[in-house]
């Protein structure tokens, strides 16, 4: 069930309804099995057999997280049980995830050797869908328990009500325990505020996947699939338009994500903070998939000693967590070539010391406008990230190869023809409009209609909620990127 269909239209207000009069009752495990009962309808949806994983990731790590804590009672470390749960949910995705690209690299490396063998062993596996968010998620629960830092629950229902909590289920922000799983063993209280701020996450939401990402699709397809017939000027079209769709694509579920959890009671983590105005690398990743990349800090970089172990160390750990969040994100060495690309974008500015500066400022701090050093900040940064998207959009190595080659080599000027049609000037009015209201709401991703006229108010939603009707077609199967992953 996608959050732009007409379907989740229908089963989120039926969910909400029945959710606060369950809540009148002050019964918590009955509010949360009614949680739970709708996350398992939403997620089993798109393939009931797919419930099976997701039930056993619960069951696991629920039983390795009770089971380190009563080794750690008795002084002992829990080191086992908390290997049997990294393996498991490693192996989850190993096998689901990565088998056939396993598979695949090995008979590629036989082959350079002289020797060809058929590729028999691969499978017809069915990628479950939200399977590397949740897993991280469930992981994160019983690490957090092995350091100290949270105890585990007693409550099954609350833990698998955490790990399947509906709205950020398939695509993140992936949770920890200490934030959510504790809002699960709360009383939550209708709040009207809060409520309206949900709806206008959700509508802002919706119109940067329906309006913006959906919008500009066809093009970005389109020349994707047909790069080796155009020119440079429409491939630089190409791969800046992807790098909006990726955005309003994602950002867009978070926000409806957010939205829809604030509609019952729950606060859940930004995962988007504008990053297309980040001054650098490190700000962008400080702004981008936050979920994931301070997942990748806390378990990954951290342990590995982080940047307290010296440069020559502190740049292997960087190249690791790279590595991993490019792998992460899918079985194809495109993904791991996209992350080693941000590595080498990174370690000039940690070398620099410059990877900690934007930290808590949002570019034009205190004026209206970006300075002309931070303009050129932005495009510098804008560039090296859609230079990127290259490797991260294409289908093989090859043919991100001959991309950038085509980039580099065929300067040809040729007007690019919209597959549909349409006039590409209105798209670029479009996203310039888009820009700037980001660029007006940059210091709150959490209120996109933060505005004190009630009459701007009015004509923000009436302009968002036209375009959503407008770009709206219900032929056309527009399921959310980080779907696949």
């Amino acid at each position: 069930m996608l959050f732009n269909s007409v379907e989740y239209l229908i089963f989120l207000p039926t969910i909400f309804v029945l959710y606060w009069v369950v809540a009148k009752f002050n019964n918590l495990k009955v509010q949360n099995a009614l949680v739970l009962m709708a996350s398992y309808v939403f997620y089993g949806l798109w393939d009931w057999r797919f419930l099976f994983l997701i039930l056993a990731s619960t069951i696991v790590d629920y039983v390795m997280g009770l089971a380190i804590h009563r080794e750690q009672k008795q002084h002992k470390s829990g080191r086992l049980f908390l290997w049997c749960s990294i393996v498991f949910n490693v192996s989850l995705l190993g096998f689901f995830k990565y088998y056939n690209f396993f598979v695949g690299s090995f008979v590629d490396m036989i082959d350079l050797f002289g020797y060809s063998i058929q590729s028999t062993w691969t499978l017809n596996i069915i990628l479950p869908v939200g399977i590397s968010f949740y897993t991280f998620q469930t992981m994160s629960y019983s690490l957090d328990i092995y350091y100290k830092r949270i105890k585990p629950t007693k409550s099954l229902l609350n833990f698998a009500t955490f790990v399947a909590f509906f709205p950020q289920l398939v695509a993140g922000p992936i949770e920890r325990a200490s934030n959510l799983l504790g809002q699960m063993t709360r009383k939550r209280t209708f709040k009207y505020e809060q409520i309206v701020e949900g709806l206008k996450l959700i509508l802002w939401g919706l119109f940067k996947k329906m309006v913006i990402a959906d919008g500009i699709a066809p093009m970005v397809d389109d020349i994707f699939a047909h790069y080796d017939a155009f020119s440079a000027s429409t491939l630089v079209l190409g791969v800046t338009l992807f790098s909006f769709q990726v955005y309003g694509d994602f950002s867009g579920y978070s926000d409806i994500a957010i939205g829809t959890a604030k509609l019952f009671g729950i606060e859940l983590m930004s995962n988007f903070r504008f990053p297309n105005f980040s001054r650098n690398v490190a700000e962008y990743w400080q702004r981008w998939h936050t979920s994931l990349s301070t997942w990748f800090r806390h378990y990954l970089y951290i342990p590995l000693g982080g940047s307290r172990v010296g440069k020559l160390k502190s740049i292997r750990n960087i190249c690791i967590v790279f590595l991993v969040s490019g792998f992460w994100h899918g079985a194809n060495w495109t993904f791991i070539f996209w992350g080693a690309f941000h590595a080498l974008a990174y370690i000039p500015v940690f070398l620099m010391g410059r990877n900690t500066i934007y930290k808590n400022t949002v570019v034009a701090q205190n004026t209206f406008l970006p300075s002309f050093k931070e303009i050129g900040q932005l495009f510098a940064t804008f560039s090296i990230v859609t230079f990127s998207r290259i490797f991260f959009r294409s289908e093989s190595l090859n043919d991100s190869f001959i991309f950038i080659q085509r980039l580099f080599t065929d300067f040809r000027w040729e007007p690019y023809i919209h597959p549909m049609g349409y006039r590409l000037v209105d798209y670029f009015v479009l996203l310039g409009l888009f820009v700037i209201y980001e660029f007006l709401i940059r210091k709150d991703e959490r209120n996109p209609f933060k505005f004190k006229s009630r009459f701007v108010r009015f004509w923000a939603y009436t302009l968002v909620i036209f375009s959503i009707l407008l770009f709206y077609d219900d032929g056309i199967d527009r399921s959310f990127i980080y779907f696949q992953f």
